[in-house]
């Protein structure tokens, strides 16, 4: 092989040499590019993850009553990943919290301290910010500005790195429901006695502990919404000092129409009644407070647990499959319903209403003590939607 060729081989030889150095470049470029992508896109789904999880803490702090419900159109609440001592000062319409996430783990769905980032919640208003839009799922359309609970509208922005997500969230709290028969309401005989009084006139939610007989009772009744003090489909007796009040009638015996089980207390089927009361404790908390289901042996509506409640302060729903002993001091706000038998002794003072199904030729027994059980449809309202409330998500958007 002459120069020439030998010549014209290396230059071939080199080209290719060359041409597969830029392959072999191009493939790195690409899949260093890819996998820039791909890491990308995990900190996005990341952020929009952490996103959600603000809303969350700002949706559970609105069902708490962290938030204030207090039909200012202007309310802001604004929500900082800072301790308690180190929030930022805000104007008079801004509620300032700490968040409640576990110090060291805080996941970044907000600021500390003023600005954009910041976790907040404010009423959805007119652009003037006068009105606020409600919803309610008996209107047509369910949002407007006559009736219903009011619409937050939860701005969240989420982080992880250089990725942001944005989130607006529309949510508002479904109604809680429900249907009274009166202030104590059973299924068996009734027997008052003792000091036991029963008013089934409607009082305010903040009626004063203690409160009891008509002349204070007056001082916190509303002017609509009463109901009977006694309820029953059996007999109703009074003895002793005992003493009941209410419209249409202080008792009403020999009904019909009781419960067919809680669930038509409040307004839901069994199935969601099941869900939202949650799984049952075996033993009654001293004060039960919130959502308490006590059952047992988990088999619904058996009657079979037999429960004591030996005083303290308590609130929101008591749910009892089985028999319920009330004994000492106990102070409640809300609702009790009694699957078994109920027997109230000593000194208890209960604002909402008390329901009880009953084993049959066996009375529901208030008696001894100042056993005091006044109705008010707002305190058990009020008390079901902070321990059981239940939310709609009307929107949900990115910016």
């Amino acid at each position: 092989m002459g120069s020439d060729q030998r010549g014209i081989a290396l230059v071939a030889v080199l080209l290719v040499l060359a041409t597969l150095s830029l392959v072999a470049l191009a493939l790195m470029l690409t899949t260093n590019t890819e996998t820039q992508i791909a890491g990308r896109d995990v900190r996005e789904q990341q952020a929009l993850y952490v996103a959600e999880a603000g809303v969350s803490e700002a949706t559970e702090r609105i069902r708490k009553g962290d938030v204030p419900d207090d039909a200012n159109p202007r309310m802001v609440t604004q929500i900082y990943l800072a301790p308690p001592g180190s929030l930022p000062a805000l104007g008079a319409d801004t509620t300032v919290l700490a968040t409640q996430q576990p110090a060291g783990s805080w996941l970044k769905y907000s600021s500390s301290d003023r600005g954009a980032d910041a976790l907040t919640i404010q009423y959805r208003t007119d652009p003037a910010r006068s009105v606020i839009y409600r919803y309610d799922p008996t209107q047509n359309p369910p949002v407007q500005t006559s009736s219903g609970s009011p619409v937050y509208v939860i701005t969240s922005v989420g982080q992880d790195g250089d990725a942001r997500r944005r989130l607006v969230t529309e949510t508002a709290k479904l109604p809680v429901t429900f249907n009274p028969r009166a202030a104590v309401a059973a299924n068996q005989p009734i027997e008052f006695s003792g000091n036991s009084d029963v008013c089934g006139f409607n009082h305010q939610a903040a009626t004063e502990e203690g409160t009891r007989g008509r002349e204070e009772c007056r001082r916190s009744e509303l002017s609509s919404g009463h109901v009977p003090g006694a309820w029953s489909t059996e007999a109703i007796t009074s003895a002793g000092s005992s003493h009941q009040d209410g419209l249409p009638a202080a008792t009403l015996e020999h009904q019909i129409g009781f419960y067919d089980g809680p669930w038509e207390a409040l307004g839901m089927t069994p199935s969601q009644f099941w869900t939202w009361v949650g799984p049952p404790l075996s033993a009654a908390p001293d004060p039960p407070l919130g959502i308490v289901h006590l059952d047992n042996n988990d088999t619904p509506r058996d009657r079979s647990g037999s429960f004591a409640i030996r005083g303290g302060r308590g609130e929101g729903f008591l749910y009892v499959d089985g028999d319920l002993t009330i004994n000492a001091n106990f102070r409640f706000e809300g609702l009790i319903y009694v699957e078994g038998d109920l027997r109230i002794n000593g000194n208890a003072w209960i604002l909402g209403s008390v329901i009880v199904d009953g084993r049959p030729g066996r009375p529901v027994t208030l008696a001894n003590g100042d056993c005091t059980v006044l109705y008010s449809l707002d305190a058990i309202t009020d008390k079901l939607a902070r321990y059981g409330g239940r939310f709609v998500t009307i929107s949900w958007r990115e910016d």
